[in-house]
């Protein structure tokens, strides 16, 4: 699943750039230069929304970019963009094997369409924690 949420870049006196994610917390990581920074909040933003969603914790919809506030004119305000599954498969999220049962007319259905059952179910999965957090 992909998520996107707004993050405050600030830069810093010796060039480095600290960011504050206000939606998450006040989630903060920092990065040598802009791009390194970008980077490193995708990283801690990933990580962030993996580990909350690990551990049925609801995600708090993101603020759009223009109602993000700064206290600092020289910072800047930007989206940043994860891909949950993308992530959950470069730190080799461990899976786990279930059995299910559904009838044969959807299964015939389902395969004539190529859908990829493992993903549906994650997917519905997932969407039903946040209903319930």
């Amino acid at each position: 699943m992909n998520y996107i949420y707004p993050a405050v870049f600030y830069p810093e006196d010796d060039g480095r750039f600290s960011v504050i994610f206000p939606d998450l917390n006040d989630l903060a990581t920092y990065g040598d230069n802009l791009a390194d920074a970008f980077a490193m909040a995708q990283e801690a933003c990933g990580q962030y929304l993996f580990t909350s969603l690990r551990d049925g914790d609801a995600l708090p919809e993101p603020s759009a970019l223009n109602a993000v506030e700064k206290d600092d004119e020289n910072a800047l305000v930007n989206m940043v963009y994860v891909d949950l599954d993308k992530y959950a498969r470069a730190y080799d999220d461990k899976v786990v094997k279930k059995t299910l049962s559904i009838p044969a007319w959807l299964n015939t259905a389902c395969e004539n369409l190529g859908i990829n059952y493992s993903k549906v179910l994650k997917d519905a999965l997932i969407a039903k924690l946040q209903v319930h957090s």
